[in-house]
């Protein structure tokens, strides 16, 4: 999953990137409101962290142009604990949630988690499940008929697009697009070797290949 970090604050930043990154997550970052408002809307985000107090442009008036343009990008907003008019204002601009600050970095891998899955339609349980898997993003790793099974970075990532996705036909431009960075080559070959050890590991029939068109996991929705 591919996301967007708006904050000016860099020690946060950095610290946030690097625990987004160990979850999976790839992760551009920006510090500038003018920046924000461009890319979040030219780039395929599955999800953005928007700081409000922001530099260039405010992060209100960001939130509030995604949404004229129709963006429909779930957008968690980071606000100062004591600006809950910020907050009111940030819900009513089309934040779907906000989290003050300061605050711990695994409550907001919890909030991005619930986010997503509420965004895929998918329950928010303790154990992403589709397909006969379930998946376990906090260690990383999955079950299947009772088997715990190990999986590298690569496989995590692209497992858990897959599970967000079950039964959809997804290109390998669509999954280079959002299982890398801006900063990161994408490489359709590695994508592919990742897809033969998932199969390897889960079964071959749970990953469908459509000769053109890209993959399908779990069968038709």
């Amino acid at each position: 999953m591919r996301l967007l970090l708006v904050e000016d604050n860099v020690p946060l930043a950095d610290e946030l990137v690097a625990s987004l990154t160990r979850q999976g997550y790839a992760t551009d970052w920006l510090a500038d409101g003018r920046d924000a408002d461009y890319q979040g809307s030219s780039e395929p985000y599955d999800l953005i962290v928007l700081d409000l107090g922001l530099p260039g442009k405010p992060g209100l008036e960001v939130l509030r142009a995604w949404r004229s343009r129709g963006l429909a990008t779930p957008v968690l907003i980071l606000t100062a604990r004591d600006s809950w008019a910020e907050r009111i204002e940030g819900l009513k601009a089309g934040a779907d949630d906000y989290l003050t600050k300061p605050f711990h970095p695994e409550e907001l891998l919890l909030r991005i988690q619930a986010l997503l899955r509420r965004a895929h339609g998918v329950a928010n349980q303790p154990l992403l499940q589709a397909g006969g898997i379930a998946l376990d993003e906090a260690r990383q790793r999955c079950h299947k008929d009772g088997q715990d099974i190990e999986l590298t970075a690569g496989e995590f990532r692209l497992l858990r697009y897959f599970m967000l996705h079950p039964g959809q036909l997804i290109s390998k431009t669509q999954l280079a697009e959002h299982l890398y960075d801006g900063e990161t080559e994408r490489d359709s070959n590695v994508i592919e070797v990742h897809v033969n050890r998932l199969r390897g590991k889960l079964g071959r029939e749970l990953i469908e290949t459509r000769r053109g068109q890209g993959y399908r996991f779990g069968g038709a929705p």
